[in-house]
């Protein structure tokens, strides 16, 4: 039961991850035709130009918790690699239980009131034309606070597993990074 709770979390995970990835490239796509747009047809479009705001910050919100997944994070790998797996988990361990899952929650409890504030108003685009679901756009760092804190806490319960077992692997699970 336990495990395949994991293992739906991690599937959720990957799956938002890599539905979010398609943003990148209507990302391009609108940045292109906003250029275009200003300097071939000298047409201006906020809405367009915010539109790149929300897809650039959708993307690396909503993209973390499959980044640390992947293992794809930016790690100072200079010891790290040399480990066993057994010490690698006991660091993945530490660092989502004493730096990545306070931190997520920091953030959760220092952003509450302002996403809330922005939601009490259905805050918009301060600019003329501009897109209405600021609103929208502030909630994503909640979005991103609690992937990413689901995702620790699959790590952490996947390197207490591999501390418990010696370094190996148990159950029939996968690991962070083997998806």
């Amino acid at each position: 039961m336990f495990d395949k709770t994991l293992v739906s979390i991690e599937a959720f995970i990957d799956w938002s991850g890599r539905t979010v990835s398609w943003l990148s490239l209507l990302l391009v796509m609108v940045t292109f035709i906003v250029v275009v747009l200003r300097y071939v047809f000298d047409i201006g479009s906020i809405a367009l130009q915010e539109t790149t705001t929300y897809f650039h910050a959708a993307v690396f919100l909503i993209g973390m918790a499959y980044t640390m997944q992947q293992d794809a994070h930016v790690r100072v790998d200079i010891f790290y690699a040399r480990f066993s797996r057994k010490t690698k988990a006991w660091i993945d361990l530490s660092g989502a239980l004493f730096l990545l899952l306070p931190f997520m929650l920091f953030i959760s409890w220092i952003s509450w009131q302002y996403i809330a504030d922005s939601w009490s108003v259905l805050e918009g685009s301060r600019e003329a034309g501009g897109l209405p679901g600021v609103f929208l756009l502030k909630s994503l760092i909640l979005f991103m606070s609690g992937l990413l804190s689901l995702q620790a806490l699959t790590q952490v319960a996947r390197n207490i597993g591999i501390i418990l077992h010696n370094g190996s692997d148990y159950g029939p699970h996968k690991t962070h990074g083997e998806l």
